[in-house]
């Protein structure tokens, strides 16, 4: 019940568009219906004008029809009455048709925002847990399949519906004993389709989960087409592409298999009403106990209400997908967002200050396995702090913490004195500017890509980032300059320009405090330094934390920090830590016989 309820909640302010549609199709089925009952006075009313043994009981078609010598001239006039009931039938059909797509497109068009607006909002760590292709799949596929159903089979189900309890007291009223012989199979219809109903909707869910996995594969690949070019690994991606696929058909043909059952036996029940119908209703006749207008009309109706309701089968088929689809969405719009903090700050100021604490600080992504352990340190208002380590000791996991981008940490992460957790995210997201080692560009041109954070940034002040980036000459030797478009994720790019783009971008947000994650990494030493100066030059306009492994980026740090395992081993300024023995002088010493190795060799 859940399902059908999230089904009306989809459709909330639309619900008034669903009813005028359901109004529609009452009144077309209305003229729908009464076009058989024209048919059937026009043949009984013939019939007794002729000479027929049949009694007469539309005296009403009988005036309009004339007698033996004018009823053959005037056959139009029935003809024009059941075509004027089809043309009116159809403009009701029509605005049926306009105002469900109406309120349908517009229900997924909210439904599509709404979705689309709560994954920006959820936790990285849910993130963490699904895969890319799968979420694509929910918004895409799985909303397009709701969007079918809401627009077609909705207001279909209201027509077999309507279809058959209008049917049902016209014919009795006609006949009721030829009404229970034209009611007979419809029970057994429906209960065929329902149970129909309930052996299919497992298969939706199979096939649902298994194209999802194979668009995740799809996305994977293209997503890091490079690598599988540079690695030669097209094979073993065909392979793998090739289990999911397999996976996917297998699936949709267990699912066919069961609709190739199902629309035969359906079509022979309906075959079978209607074949009742006809021999009964025929032998009746010939013995006078109805019309020949009536079995006429009975078989119209039979027809017009029979092969609905048999379509009931695809409806619920359609249904079963659909609510699968709709689980799958809801799974997602159920997930918790980002929560707010019990204590949000209610007046903030224009800017922070840029005083960072660290107080005895622990986290874990799973519980048990803590990747930081009783880290504290601090850092003034416009200082710079380094940050060295190896590979997985928790370097970018304070910078995470710091965004809060994952929260639930052991201890206490103060900013200007408050308790991070206590500024809004939104808010304390906009006084931080981060670049990553690897930078992810839009697939849009340089200049909104560095002008993210500040749409309304003159075009002096951009070039003043990109000058600091070192990065506005290679712009500028461009065709089209800061207009050129760059491709999906910046591939159009080396990549030290991609960080240098990323750097720009972070440098004209002018935050309060600007986060450096390895994002040196791919530029040239001579770039690097060219940066760092610069960088030098703006001290104390914002705090800065640089995590770097080149000691040539840290050395000018006010402050150096040095982890392993998630633990700080060392801090101090760079005289103070080249005078301990610990990794950081040691890490200098082999930072320098390197140099000196590569000096060497290029002077041989």
């Amino acid at each position: 019940m859940n399902a059908y309820r999230s089904f009306l909640r989809l459709l909330e302010g639309y619900r008034r568009r669903y009813a005028a549609a359901l109004a529609a199709l009452a009144v077309g089925t209305c003229f729908a219906y009464l076009a058989p009952l024209v048919t059937r006075a026009t043949i009984d009313s013939l019939m007794a004008e002729l000479g027929d043994d049949g009694v007469m009981t539309h005296r009403w078609m009988a005036d309009v029809l004339g007698g033996p010598s004018q009823i053959v001239t005037r056959l139009w006039l029935p003809a024009v009455a059941i075509a004027g009931l089809a043309i009116a039938s159809g403009v009701c059909m029509y605005f049926k048709g306009r105002w469900a797509a109406q309120a349908s497109e517009g229900a997924i068009s909210r439904l599509r925002d709404r979705l689309y607006d709560h994954l920006q909002r959820l936790p990285c760590a849910w993130h963490d847990r699904h895969e890319t292709g799968d979420l694509v799949q929910r918004c895409t596929s799985d909303v397009e399949t709701v969007r079918h159903f809401l627009a077609l089979q909705v207001v279909e189900i209201g027509r077999a519906i309507l279809l058959f309890a209008t049917v049902i007291p016209i014919m009795f009223w006609l006949h009721p004993p030829m009404a229970l012989v034209s009611l007979a199979g419809a029970p057994v219809v429906v209960a065929f389709c329902l149970l129909f109903f309930r052996r299919i909707q497992p298969s939706f869910q199979s096939m649902d989960e298994a194209e999802g996995r194979m668009t995740t594969v799809l996305q994977e690949n293209l997503t890091g087409i490079r690598v599988v070019r540079a690695f030669a690994r097209q094979d073993f991606e065909m392979d793998k592409f090739a289990v999911a696929n397999r996976d996917y058909r297998d699936r949709h043909f267990r699912l066919i298999s069961l609709m190739a059952v199902f629309w035969p036996a359906s079509d022979l029940l309906v075959l079978s009403q209607q074949a009742a119908v006809l021999i009964i209703g025929a032998w009746w006749a010939a013995a006078g106990k109805i019309t020949v207008g009536t079995l006429v009309a009975f078989l119209a109706f039979v027809a017009m209400y029979i092969w609905p309701v048999r379509q009931m089968g695809r409806i619920l088929a359609d249904l079963g997908k659909a609510l699968v689809s709709l689980r799958r969405i809801e799974e997602i719009l159920h997930a918790e967002p980002e929560a707010a903090a019990t204590e949000e700050l209610t007046t903030l100021p224009d800017r922070l200050e840029g005083r960072i604490e660290f107080d005895g600080v622990s986290f874990a992504y799973d519980p048990g396995r803590d990747v930081l352990h009783d880290v504290s340190f601090s850092i003034e208002p416009g200082q710079t702090l380094a940050i060295l380590g190896p590979s997985g000791a928790g370097k970018t996991t304070l910078v995470q913490l710091l965004l809060r981008l994952y929260d639930g940490a052991r201890g206490s992460i103060r900013l200007d004195g408050c308790d991070l957790r206590s500024w809004p995210r939104q808010w304390l997201r906009s006084q931080l500017s981060v670049v990553m080692q690897e930078p992810f560009l839009f697939s849009k041109t340089l200049r909104e890509n560095i002008a993210l954070g500040r749409r309304d940034a003159e075009e002096q002040e951009l070039f003043e980032a990109a000058e600091m980036a070192a990065v506005h000459e290679a712009i500028s030797s461009f065709e089209r300059g800061y207009d050129t478009l760059v491709g999906e994720r910046g591939v159009t790019l080396s990549g030290g320009q991609r960080q240098r783009v990323a750097l720009a971008r972070a440098l004209l947000q002018q935050p309060a405090v600007l986060v450096l994650d390895d994002a040196l990494s791919a530029v040239d030493a001579e770039t690097e330094t060219m940066i760092l100066r610069a960088l030098r030059e703006r001290r104390g306009r914002h705090t800065t934390l640089v995590i770097a492994h080149r000691l040539s980026t840290l050395c000018h740090a006010d402050k150096i920090i040095v982890l392993s395992a998630g633990r700080i081993v060392q801090q101090g300024t760079h005289d103070e830590l080249m005078r301990q023995d610990g990794p950081y002088r040691r890490l200098d010493e082999i930072q320098g016989d390197q140099a000196h190795a590569i000096a060497s060799g290029g002077a041989k």
